[in-house]
């Protein structure tokens, strides 16, 4: 599970932020102090900080360039009230990967974590097969079954479920599904994506009224859970 360092003294916003992120599967460390944030960095090492500035003890600024300066290659993304230009060029020359001022929009927030996440990180490399309960499915043979019953599945429904099992546990957004299954790369508005992962649902999964390993996340997309 991919975990993220909240380090904000707000607590409407920490609260927010974090329960936010669980929701997205996320698992949520927090800080309300730059010290603590730089203690639980080294503790428990993060996939992702989240960064206010305005902190006590050691100030997100004071924070990034110390990190930085000691090697920590972990994304940063910044969270400050502060808008001008000379303070979001600073976080940058420091070392922050992206910097987001508030007021935010918490989809747009979501949508940077994803983006800069899958900058850091080596894309998965695809699984040859899928096994979940007595379904089994072999991504070279394109053959599926489920139980003792052979399942027909398109070519498009096997690479929609490739592409969410090599993200196990992640949300997929229906624009990345679009742009890696289909080749779109502006995102018109249809309802392509939903139909094949209810198609995927109707013939794999063990119970039809609640889908229990192809989930929705949503106003987001979806995610594969084995």
């Amino acid at each position: 599970m991919t975990r993220v360092l909240v380090v904000e003294d707000d607590p409407a916003i920490l609260r927010g932020l974090s329960d936010n992120l669980r929701l997205e599967s996320y698992e949520v460390m927090t800080a309300t102090d730059g010290e603590t944030g730089e203690r639980l960095v080294h503790e428990i090492p993060p996939d992702l900080i989240l960064l206010d500035l305005m902190l006590p003890k050691l100030s997100g600024y004071e924070l990034c360039r110390k990190l930085r300066s000691e090697g920590v290659t972990t994304p940063i993304l910044m969270l400050t009230a502060r808008g001008e230009e000379a303070d979001r060029v600073l976080g940058l020359d420091l070392g922050a990967d992206d910097y987001v001022t508030k007021p935010f929009s918490i989809r747009e927030l979501l949508a940077r974590i994803r983006a800069i996440l899958r900058r850091s990180q080596p894309p998965g490399a695809l699984p040859d097969t899928v096994q979940f309960e007595d379904v089994a499915v072999d991504f070279r043979s394109y053959e599926a079954t489920k139980g003792e019953a052979k399942v027909e599945m398109t070519p498009k429904e096997y690479q929609l479920l490739r592409m969410l099992a090599a993200r196990a546990g992640e949300v997929v957004t229906r624009e990345e599904l679009l742009n890696e299954v289909w080749g779109y790369d502006n995102y018109p508005n249809t309802r392509t994506v939903d139909n094949h992962v209810a198609s995927l649902r109707a013939k794999l999964e063990p119970d039809k009224s609640r889908a229990r390993h192809i989930q929705t996340v949503h106003g987001v997309g979806y995610k594969y859970v084995p």
